[in-house]
């Protein structure tokens, strides 16, 4: 009995580490975004002025909102605008938008099938189990998708941005863009910096034409 429960925890042991190793790699995995973008008359940047303003009046004057029109503001700058600190003065208005979804269940194969000999709620044992194990993470439920006949249920989520830019002057629509991932993160503090970078790489772009950006991880961006 003794021999087959430390079996079944070296073997716990081993699907641990296996498992830290993926989430690891998925962590440096690359960001990829689709973008749409559509313009008309968009000046080029010959120093025009601008101001980033939320294009959800709810979320005028909030920090967040703040912190992430900061990311826009500095990709405008680098493209040749200038900013102003009064959206009553700027020539372009830049309307800023962003989110994420409740998220939704995805189910596949991990081709690894579960030993007939473990039970995720009973441990390893010669008939199959050695009575409940106690504490840690399975005494409340939790549920490992490697015990699970080889099948991995996960949750993803859709972020997105959306950018338009218009003559403060006359109102008129000069640029709209979206860029949206599917991503099994749900935290705006990753994805906004991630889907602002794919809205100006290569931009304006091309008008009408809807493009897969991708983003290189955050170590390889270091290098």
């Amino acid at each position: 009995m003794e021999n087959h429960a430390k079996s079944g925890i070296g073997r716990l042991k081993l699907v641990a580490v296996a498992a830290l190793v993926l989430a690891l790699s998925a962590c440096a995995s690359p960001f990829r975004a689709d973008v749409s973008r559509f313009q008309s008359q968009l000046p080029a940047p010959a120093g025009q002025s601008f101001a980033v303003v939320a294009d959800d009046p709810n979320m005028t004057g909030g920090i967040e909102f703040g912190r992430y029109a900061d990311l826009v503001t500095a990709q405008m700058t680098d493209q040749g605008y200038s900013l102003v600190e009064d959206p009553e003065t700027a020539q372009l208005l830049v309307r800023f938008d962003y989110g994420v979804d409740k998220g939704r269940e995805r189910i596949r194969s991990t081709g690894i099938s579960r030993s007939p000999y473990w039970s995720p709620w009973y441990g390893y044992g010669r008939h199959g189990y050695w009575g409940p194990y106690r504490g840690g993470l399975w005494s409340y439920g939790w549920h490992d998708p490697w015990f699970d006949n080889g099948i991995d249920s996960y949750t993803v989520y859709t972020s997105g941005i959306d950018v338009k830019i218009d003559r403060r002057a006359d109102g008129t629509r000069l640029f709209e863009g979206t860029a949206e991932a599917v991503s099994r993160s749900n935290k705006l503090q990753y994805l906004v910096p991630n889907l602002v970078e794919a809205m100006f790489t290569n931009f304006p772009g091309n008008s009408g034409e809807t493009v897969r950006i991708t983003i290189a991880p955050e170590d390889k961006k270091q290098n």
